[in-house]
């Protein structure tokens, strides 16, 4: 019994001893597949620089030590059905990995065998971005998606202002996964227009020169092209053919073609030349020791005939992949983990045995092995080797090639970190990384045409396809636009007006006009508009007013003319009267302001006849004289000057007192000659709104909309009226005769109806702000440049010589506002400086009469004194003739009393009897 247990506890130990011998040991060889297409740019380049890797791992003893790594080959000669089925025989090699493929259309195949055989598939081409860790849990890249690339190609677009671009893809997996995620990025930075024209996988000359000439009728000129690596650049050829690699056309592309003229010979160079100013990305590869000696190892390659591709960044992936994949077998080596391959039971069970399936196994290890692979982390050719949680390498970012004068330069770098700088990004680590805080540059580019100066990037229209613009077919108001008679020429105020500012345009648009409406009544504005927003029309051309709900759907250029609704009434004019300029003054003012002229000429003779020539003579000269100075006074035309001083002081009040009656004359009576009186009731529009009265409209205006439905004007109270005689004969006969109480209109309509009829006019100010612009589709950078060329247009004062020559012929039309005739002058409004005036008069007569009191007092005390007055009985008798002889004296000359001043001093009257004397008198 004793002797029975020893020999089982023998056996076990022998068993685990084998167990931990078989387990411990190293295996010999590891497979690993690899499927690409091997006659490619890229699968060129990728075998010869696997077939390296291969041969550099197997002989360092330091990775896979005793293990040697063997790469399984299989051509997928660009077909995902044939790539499938080399997939699937390479896989019967119980292989632990796969590498490639280098088409996303074949990886997308393949990802599925890998997930259910629990294989990892390393890609070092496929940037598909929809090739998801969560869709296909076992794929992971060497090279970044192309979202990442996308971002970078975005970010170059909007880095040069443009919103609207044309993408030329390839239709597969590939192309159109990589412009959604482009579509997605120009989104995010608001870019107006993405025109996505698709190519057939194996496309031709004919399928190229078909999207071309596509692509022409489209305004953008920014291309993007998005296609597999193609050695003949038929693209770029076709459409230099086709001339359009000129300076009016931009050209990026992505990825692609880097790697196609990274792998041209020095001898074909030559074809660079189709490719004169095309922009483009390549993935950046930072300098090290380590790539120059494989750059180094690469030419000794090529001089042994062993390569016959120039590298490029693909190759340079490959060979980094093929690393990745053995450092991660060699840690799941060390680890202790065996290569076991188990049968599927899915694989077995009677469905599919007749598929011959049976051979096909389960990598056990598999789960294990990818997260060693994306757990790596080394320095490779193509920088630090490392993924992040999408399961993509991460990268340095891009180098932003041209091309000129057949030769690739490096124009600036793009990463996700720092946006475009002109510095490699690796020389940018530790500043900060935030886009606002580091300066977006790049280096000076030289576009197709060889020129440096940025292209416009696109064109309102060309030969091929002019623009298209909408006229209204108008039947009334022709002067504004209409087709001439017997031609097919259209002419008019507007089509002036965008003619002349079409000359300001810094570029040539050909357009063609095309009528909207039957001639036979005026078309629908609004519609007119629609049609530009439903893209039947590139833009209208016209009388259009810009209001509220058209500017929702389309963009106006800045307004050539400023108008708005207005109401036209019959009116009278009253400057017809012969006695209209007696309007200004009531008649108590006009005769107060006559008094006035009368009382000023007597005090002014009375100041100034002792003193001043010119108020002496015989008394019909002096009556002439008087009122010829006082009414002279009006016009400032009198020759007689005043002498005395209260003279001086009556006139300067007097002339004051003229010039404000005279100013208030002349405004009153030019407010008069000018002003129309209402022969309606209606004042304004809310007299409009608060009545009953029909009212006219023009058939296509806005006022419809705007009078039923701003105004809540019943609809049943709105006249349609077609023709400026239809206003005429609605505003004559009245709304008691089957007529119209006013017209709404806009302003621009109604100066010329109004500028051959005198008896309608324009009640009040303009109720609503407008103006007339042209109608462009939403976005359209015509708008912009058309606004420019109208300011220009104002400014030199063309836009007023062309309103001239429509609207002037007879005389420009006065705006006739029909307000309330101005109140006449009343005498209330003056009586202060009436007042003022006659009281600065009257106390200058008074104190020129007190004056002359004093003086003829003092000179009769004088003429006592000196001369010895008689009796009694005479001085009794001289007391009668004062006032005679006190008038007498007013009468006298200034100088005269000072010389009877002075005879009466000089020569003294003798004493004479009082008898004789009183005889003699």
């Amino acid at each position: 019994m004793k002797n029975l247990g020893f020999s089982w506890f023998f056996c076990l130990m022998i068993w685990v001893s084998l167990n931990c011998l078989v387990s411990c040991q190293k295996p010999g060889v590891v497979n690993v597949g690899a499927v690409f297409t091997f006659d490619s740019v890229i699968g060129r380049v990728a075998k010869a620089a696997m077939e390296a890797a291969i041969s550099d791992i197997n002989a360092t003893p330091t990775i896979l030590n005793e293990t040697r790594l063997n790469l399984i080959k299989a051509d997928a000669n660009c077909n995902a059905f044939l790539g499938s089925i080399e997939a699937y025989q390479v896989i019967e090699r119980e292989v632990v990995a796969f590498i490639g493929p280098q088409s996303s259309s074949i990886a997308h195949m393949i990802s599925e065998i890998a997930n259910g055989l629990q294989v990892p598939l390393v890609s070092y081409a496929a940037t598909d971005p929809s090739l998801s860790a969560k869709q296909f849990p076992f794929f992971v890249r060497t090279v970044q998606s192309d979202s990442y690339q996308m971002n970078a190609m975005a970010s170059l677009v909007d880095f040069y202002g443009w919103k609207e671009v044309i993408a030329i893809y390839v239709d597969n997996d590939y192309g159109r996964n990589g412009i959604s995620a482009l579509n997605d990025e120009l989104n995010r930075r608001m870019a107006k227009a993405f025109y996505k024209l698709p190519l057939p996988v194996r496309f031709t000359q004919h399928d190229i020169v078909a999207v071309l000439n596509q692509s022409r009728l489209l305004g953008p000129r920014v291309y993007i092209v998005h296609v597999d690596p193609d050695p003949g650049l038929r693209i770029f050829a076709t459409a230099e053919k086709l001339q359009m690699m000129s300076s009016n056309y931009v050209w990026f592309a992505t990825d692609w073609l880097s790697a196609t003229i990274d792998s041209f010979a020095p001898m074909n160079r030559t074809a660079l030349s189709v490719l004169q100013g095309v922009v483009g990305l390549r993935q950046h590869i930072p300098e090290s020791n380590q790539t120059k000696n494989f750059l180094s190892r690469w030419k000794k390659m090529q001089q042994q005939g062993l390569v016959k591709s120039e590298l490029n960044t693909y190759g340079l992936c490959a060979y980094d992949t093929v690393w990745t994949v053995a450092r991660s077998i060699d840690k799941f080596i060390d680890d202790g983990n065996n290569f076991t391959f188990s049968l599927s039971v899915k694989l077995n069970d009677s469905k599919t045995t007749q598929m011959h399936l049976g051979k096909l196994k389960v990598f056990d290890g598999g789960a294990i092995l990818l997260d060693d692979i994306l757990n790596t982390s080394f320095s490779g050719l193509t920088g630090p080797v490392r993924f992040n949680s999408d399961r993509n390498i991460v990268t340095s970012g891009y180098d932003v090639i041209n091309i000129d004068k057949m030769a690739v330069h490096i124009v600036g770098f793009w990463s996700n970190t720092f946006g475009f700088s002109v510095s490699p990004p690796e020389t940018l680590q530790g500043t900060k990384n935030r886009h606002s805080e580091i300066e977006q540059k790049l280096g000076k580019v030289a576009w197709p045409g060889g020129k440096t100066k940025q292209p416009r990037g696109w064109v309102i229209a060309d030969d091929e396809r002019p623009l298209r613009i909408g006229v209204p077919y108008r039947a009334s108001f022709v002067d504004f636009v209409t087709k001439l008679n017997g031609s097919h020429k259209i002419a008019g105020y507007c089509i002036d007006v965008f003619t002349e500012a079409l000359k300001f345009v810094p570029y040539n648009v050909p357009y063609k006009f095309e009528l909207f409406g039957d001639g036979q009544s005026n078309p629908n504005y609004g519609q007119l508009v629609q049609r530009v927003a439903d893209d039947v029309f590139d833009a209208a051309v016209g009388d259009i007013a810009i209001v509220k709900n058209r500017t929702k759907v389309v963009d106006f250029s800045q307004p050539y003319i400023t108008t708005g609704l207005v109401i036209v009434a019959p009116i009278h004019n009253t400057k017809s009267s012969a006695w209209v300029f007696l309007k200004p003054f009531t008649a108590d003012m006009w005769c107060m302001t006559a008094g006035g002229f009368f009382i000023i000429a007597f005090v002014i003779w009375i100041l100034e006849h002792r003193v001043n020539d010119a108020f002496r003579g015989p008394p019909r000269r002096q009556l002439v004289t008087m009122f010829m100075f006082s009414f002279s006074t009006l016009f400032k035309t009198n020759q007689e000057v005043t002498v005395s001083t209260l003279g001086r002081l009556v006139m300067v009040v007097w002339l004051f007192l003229l010039m404000v009656i005279t100013s208030s004359y002349t405004a009153n009576l030019t407010s008069i000659l000018t002003v129309q009186q209402l022969s309606s009731p209606i004042t304004g529009v809310e007299s409009l709104i608060g009545n009953s009265w029909p009212i006219g409209y023009q058939v296509g205006s806005f006022a419809y909309g705007y009078l039923s439905d701003n105004l809540n004007i019943q609809r049943s109270r709105l006249v349609k009226l077609h023709s400026p005689e239809e206003y005429e004969t609605a505003l004559r006969l009245g709304p008691d005769n089957g007529g119209v109480a006013a017209i709404v209109d806009e302003l621009s309509y109604v100066e010329l109806f109004l500028s051959k009829r005198t008896d309608f006019g324009i009640i009040g100010q303009p109720f609503t702000k407008s103006g007339w612009g042209f109608a462009f589709q939403r976005d359209s950078p015509l708008a912009v440049d058309m606004s420019t060329a109208i300011l220009k247009l104002s400014e030199t004062g063309k836009l007023q010589e062309i309103h001239a020559k429509w609207f002037c012929k007879m005389g420009c039309p006065g705006e006739r506002r029909g307000k309330s005739e101005p109140n006449q002058l009343h005498l209330v409004s003056f009586w202060g400086l009436y007042l003022l005036c006659g009281l600065i008069t009257l106390v200058a007569l008074l104190i020129f009469i007190l004056r002359m009191v004093r003086q003829y007092a003092r000179y009769r005390r004088r003429q006592l004194k000196l001369c010895r007055p008689s009796s009694s009985v005479q001085t009794t008798t001289r007391c009668s003739q004062v006032l005679f002889n006190f008038f007498d004296f007013i009468d006298e000359k200034e100088e005269a009393i000072k010389k009877m001043f002075m005879q009466c001093e000089i020569n003294p009257v003798p004493e004479t009897p009082t008898s004789t004397t009183s005889t003699a008198t």
